[in-house]
């Protein structure tokens, strides 16, 4: 039985206590794990605030831009062995796992050439008086991953991490201990990184992960996962001062206008609820239907939702996986029979058969208050809403805590800017779901977040801004 370790300072590390990792879609054990805690979270800081002080990585920009190069290669090289083990400890479908390393590994291709580029004023403010920024690391971070997109979300936040002259301390989940373990092989093969620039640790307990955010030799934090964690985390990082970056849950709303292509937004609108059996922070989750169009699509919806063949996520036939273990199943499936005690359930999916299955579900609410429309499922279960003008879709679509995503279906060529300016959203696709784009900024409203991802924005959460000033003496 393989057992995965740690990777911190360099070394492969191993931990006095030890977890199972299991497939979810048969319950079968794929190995043992080290299972990380304070003590490797210190390792991993200590490591880290090491090679920040000790290696020319801070200052050397074509030392790091070499480095995610070849990262970016090294990862290519390994794709199917990633995706084949992220799709079975994981559950995706092979499509989805496919998808989500064929993501990764332009973000570290981009962060690279990031890394090469600057920005930065300068200027004569007055004779003989000369003004200009810098930019420099923050130091150390700590970054937290969540377990439904462990590598691209890996990557998304240590890349321009590292891009902008960061060490980094890392703690990843222990529902993809093996998939961690081969993520820290990669990295150790990586001959242009140097020892503790990039340390990880995998940890199913929640001992290490809270030293990322308190400990003073941690210098800014970046988190992906629950808003209920995200505000735990902004408010220990507050006794610091320190910085945060947070990508927090959502509740996306789909807004379908009646002239919108129907043909076209069915099977997008059923791959926003399903892709990663609906375990996405972007998920479509809510579908606001305008009423001339509310019949013709609900039936549409019912018959797409149906049809979603679901089973183990190796078998290419299968169009959606397990979510991640048994405890997810039935958490999503309460929440379903609860919503049924104030809603119609137009599709009641829910958990299906042995391990941990559950089907899609399109559940029609008519008041916007509802739990099921204002809690995340992190599951798939999409919300029918219908809306009689634009300006009541943009107020039910604003009506959640949320604002991490939304989407528009229309053929109205004014329509999407006009909407989209007024929604409360990070992103805002038209005709579209889930496209991102390296290159431009990701990130939510509200308690969707704090901060942004991708682009030259996310290079920056990662630095500090110094103003320099000369003053010339005047010629004698």
């Amino acid at each position: 039985m393989r057992h995965a370790r740690n990777w911190i300072g360099g070394q492969w590390q191993d931990s006095i206590r030890r977890g199972l990792s299991t497939a979810p879609a048969t319950g079968e054990t794929i190995g043992s794990f080290a299972d990380g805690g304070a003590e490797e979270a210190r390792a991993a800081i200590d490591a880290a605030r090491s090679a920040f002080t000790a290696t020319g990585w801070s200052r050397d920009r074509d030392l790091r831009a070499a480095a995610l190069s070849e990262f970016a290669q090294r990862m290519a090289d390994r794709r199917d062995d990633l995706v084949e083990l992220l799709s079975r400890e994981n559950g995706k479908t092979l499509r989805d796992a496919g998808m989500e390393i064929d993501s990764a590994i332009p973000k570290l291709r981009y962060n690279a050439a990031l890394a090469l580029t600057d920005t930065g004023r300068s200027a004569e403010v007055k004779p003989g008086m000369y003004s200009m920024t810098l930019r420099q690391p923050l130091g150390v971070a700590g970054v937290i991953v969540p377990w439904n997109s462990p590598v691209v979300l890996a990557v998304r936040s240590f890349a321009p991490a590292l891009a902008a002259g960061c060490t980094v301390a890392m703690k990843m989940p222990a529902q993809t201990a093996h998939t961690n373990a081969l993520l820290f092989e990669i990295a150790s093969s990586v001959q242009a990184l140097p020892a503790g620039v990039l340390n990880g640790f995998t940890e199913s307990g929640n001992a290490g992960a809270p030293l990322l955010v308190s400990d003073p030799g941690v210098d800014v934090v970046s988190y992906t996962g629950s808003t209920a964690v995200g505000k735990l985390i902004m408010a220990q990082a507050a006794a610091g001062l320190k910085p945060v970056s947070l990508e927090l849950g959502g509740k996306s709303p789909m807004l379908v206008f009646d002239d919108a292509d129907l043909d076209l937004a069915v099977p997008v609108l059923t791959a926003a609820v399903t892709t990663f059996a609906g375990q996405f922070c972007m998920a479509g989750s809510r579908i606001l239907v305008q009423q001339g169009i509310a019949d013709r699509l609900r039936a549409r919806l019912a018959a797409s939702f149906e049809a979603v063949r679901v089973g183990p996520g190796h078998d290419p036939e299968v169009d959606m996986g397990p979510v991640i273990d048994r405890d997810a199943a039935e958490r999503i499936d309460r929440m379903i029979t609860e919503a049924e005690s104030y809603a119609k359930a137009v599709v009641r999916g829910g958990s299906s058969g042995p391990g941990a299955f559950v089907r899609p579900s399109l559940i029609e609410v008519a008041d916007v208050s509802a739990p099921i429309v204002q809690q995340e499922v992190f599951g798939p279960v999409a919300t029918f809403e219908v809306f009689g003008t634009e300006q009541e879709a943009i107020e039910l679509a604003n009506a959640t805590p949320y604002g991490l995503a939304a989407g528009l279906w229309t053929r109205d060529v004014d329509r999407p800017l006009r909407v989209a300016r007024e929604l409360d959203a990070g992103t805002v696709w038209t005709n579209a779901w889930g496209i991102i784009h390296d290159q431009f900024e990701e990130g939510g409203f509200k308690h969707s977040g704090v901060g942004r991802l991708n682009g030259q924005r996310g290079l920056e959460e990662f630095q500090e801004i110094k103003h320099l000033v000369h003053a010339a003496p005047a010629r004698q």
